[in-house]
């Protein structure tokens, strides 16, 4: 049995790097595709240049309903195969034409403060606590808080310099003073010379050392289990604190335009969802910007 890392040392992970940079991907992104290579390759324990059709169309269906990955996360699986199947290994495969997932039309899930609060007082670990903290009361995407870096902070201004996000755009995020003295507090811990959030290792003793960041199933454990332990019904992942994120400054007056700049929305429409999420109307969400998220 091959060591799980074993796809990325190998020639074609290296041949997908070089095609995403001449495309144009940002870091993220390559990460991300990679990791849909990493799964597949796992999948059937062998290179993709041995893999089949008829074994990629039975990988997807395996996915969509065995595995039940959501809408979203085949949408991931899908770009990230399609793109090294056709611009690596230059497949035409019907298949990879028919790859496509639906989006999900339902509204998405909501904590109130309350619950929130609830769910962050079972984080038992304070790496991972700090992490899903900053997730929340700056409403950033999963990545975006896990490759936050230490030249990222401003503590002056209270912002935050986001330019790993979705689509490479780069942003400013109101930074809560109790979030800055947070962060403060953990890195002292590990002060590695980089990274907010290094990988810590088993012994948590990787920190000060490690030139990447904590695993995302990592911390989308210690979210699932807090949830667990807080007694909370509600359908809720780590992306939901984003979302809630949004709802209560809507809900404390702030302007839509306000919190489309702080999510890194490029449409406006689609921070106008959160008008579904909340008895604020769009008439009541004109006022001006609070701090409102601790």
């Amino acid at each position: 049995m091959k060591n799980r890392y074993w796809w990325f040392e190998t020639v074609w992970h290296q041949k997908m790097v070089k095609a995403l940079q001449v495309a144009g991907m940002c870091d993220r992104t390559q990460e991300t595709y990679a990791r849909t290579m990493r799964k597949l390759t796992e999948f059937y324990n062998k290179t993709p240049d041995k893999i089949t059709e008829e074994e990629l169309m039975d990988y997807f269906i395996h996915r969509q309903q065995v595995t039940e990955w959501s809408p979203a996360t085949m949408r991931i699986c899908y770009s990230g195969i399609k793109f090294f199947f056709i611009n690596v290994l230059k497949r035409k495969w019907h298949t990879l034409k028919l790859a496509k997932a639906k989006r999900e039309k339902r509204l998405p899930a909501v904590l109130s403060r309350e619950e929130v609060s609830t769910i962050l007082s079972r984080v038992t670990t304070f790496h991972n606590y700090a992490y899903l903290q900053t997730v929340y009361s700056c409403g950033l995407r999963l990545q975006e808080a896990l490759f936050l870096e230490v030249s990222d902070i401003d503590g002056t201004r209270n912002m935050i310099h986001v330019h790993r996000g979705k689509g490479a755009r780069d942003r400013y995020v109101p930074l809560p003073r109790a979030t800055y003295h947070l962060l403060r507090k953990y890195w002292v811990t590990h002060k590695n010379p980089k990274l907010i959030f290094p990988a810590v290792g088993r012994g948590q003793n990787k920190g000060p050392v490690a030139n990447i960041p904590m695993s995302i199933e990592g911390v989308q454990g210690a979210f699932r289990r807090a949830v667990v332990e807080s007694g909370v019904q509600k359908r809720a992942s780590i992306h939901t604190l984003r979302h809630s994120y949004a709802t209560h400054l809507l809900e404390a007056g702030v302007n839509l335009r306000v919190i489309q700049k702080n999510l890194g929305h490029s449409n406006i429409e689609t921070t106008m969802i959160y008008l579904h999420l909340t008895n604020k109307g769009m008439g009541e969400a004109s006022g001006g910007k609070r701090d409102v998220v601790h």
